[in-house]
């Protein structure tokens, strides 16, 4: 068996670089948060997650993978923390007081981060633009931060020079394989932590959970099966979520003038 090619940015030198994007010029962007998943799962689960995904999408398809997100989204708005109806339950969990994540923690408001996280998103998608990629994929570990990318790149594709452009696509991965698995998509539960067990092994710990039939709650968690999640499932649905990432980039890269302009199909 080959050795899968390295295909992290950040840890190549400048030749290996070139060589990769010049074969493929396809950059990948994982997005993700600090949140509770669980007892079970690490907290940085989502970009966890999706920084493996991309990694198999580039050694499958070609292209090279930009360090991921952890920080500067909302931390007031679709975080377990801030909003579960178990959250006191959570941040008890953590040590914490629930006003940390209450309305007007945070140095501003809930208005004022999600600019700045958009910001964030506007100025790295140029970035990546200025290191020579044709098209860059973002994948949204974190569910809620697939919007905040669509709004970005939407921005971004009215920002950029025409005779330079860069074809933008977000995605969070299980909505492209929606009908082929059950469950597809969930916090915490059989889906995501069935993909970790597959992607980044050894992260968890199952014996924290309660039998299924004990009747004891489950805490910020989709009560799904979760107990019976497993590598297997896991692999299944990664290697859907790549096939469907590798169809959509093979098509960006070979017609992008049909993803381009006002009304483009993304």
């Amino acid at each position: 068996m080959s050795t899968p090619p390295l295909v992290r940015y950040e840890r190549l030198r400048p030749a290996q670089i070139v060589a990769r994007r010049e074969a493929c010029p396809a950059a990948f962007l994982p997005l993700g948060t600090l949140e509770w998943h669980g007892e079970h799962n690490p907290v940085g689960l989502d970009t966890l997650k999706m920084h493996r995904l991309l990694e198999l999408c580039a050694q499958r398809i070609g292209g090279l993978v930009f360090p991921p997100l952890y920080y500067g989204e909302n931390r007031e708005q679709a975080l377990m923390e801030a909003n579960a109806a178990d959250r006191d339950q959570i941040a008890a969990k953590m040590g914490l007081p629930p006003e940390h994540f209450a309305p007007g923690y945070m140095y501003e408001s809930v208005a004022a981060q999600n600019t700045n996280y958009h910001h964030l998103l506007l100025h790295i998608m140029h970035e990546i633009r200025s290191l020579g990629f044709q098209v860059l994929v973002v994948g949204a570990g974190h569910y809620p931060l697939l919007d905040h990318a669509r709004a970005a790149a939407a921005i971004f594709h009215q920002t950029q020079p025409r005779d330079r452009r860069m074809i933008v696509w977000s995605m969070s991965g299980y909505e492209l394989v929606r009908g082929q698995f059950e469950p597809c998509g969930d916090h915490a539960g059989k889906w995501e932590t069935s993909l970790l067990m597959y992607l980044d092994p050894g992260m968890q710990d199952l014996s924290l959970l309660p039998a299924r039939d004990s009747g004891t709650p489950l805490i910020g968690v989709t009560d799904n099966g979760v107990q019976e999640a497993n590598v297997e499932f896991g692999r299944q649905a990664a290697d859907a979520i790549v096939a469907a990432v590798e169809a959509r980039v093979t098509a960006f890269l070979a017609n992008p003038n049909s993803y381009s302009g006002h009304g483009s199909p993304m």
